[in-house]
């Protein structure tokens, strides 16, 4: 009579051999799903391949007060072929933003280059600089 009652139990709390094969099934179906996403991430982030770099240095600013202007002056290191932009701002002595410009840089065969850029500001500015460059 502890058979009969036992396979109630199991029955009521879903401990019956269908739901144990089930649930092994479910886990075994989750950890081959787990696996294949896996391995296509790590195919797809070794396979991306390097995209071109985009350097740039700060080599100077030469405040110009007549004009309410600053000149920003730059190294630009990208590789040859590719279309640059980058966002040369002038700053006050608090750090404030007083003017900024969006420059174009045109593709070049030379992988190193020297700009310049004259940035006008709304107030006095105390520096400037090249805030960021990206390719276009």
């Amino acid at each position: 009579m502890a058979e009969p009652e036992t396979d109630a139990l199991a029955a009521r709390y879903g401990r019956t051999r269908t739901n144990r094969g089930r649930d092994r099934l479910l886990l075994i179906v989750g950890a081959v799903a787990f696996a294949i996403v896996l391995v296509a991430w790590v195919v797809w982030a070794g396979l991306d391949g390097q995209k071109p770099q985009v350097e740039v240095t700060d080599t100077g600013h030469q405040l110009i007060n007549e004009e309410r202007a600053v000149e920003v002056r730059w190294n630009l290191s990208v590789p040859p072929g590719n279309d640059t932009a980058c966002i040369v701002q002038a700053l006050n002595e608090d750090f404030t933003v007083v003017g900024w410009k969006v420059v174009d840089v045109p593709a070049s065969t030379r992988h190193i280059r020297s700009l310049t850029e004259t940035v006008r500001v709304a107030q006095e500015a105390n520096t400037g600089l090249i805030y960021r460059c990206w390719l276009t």
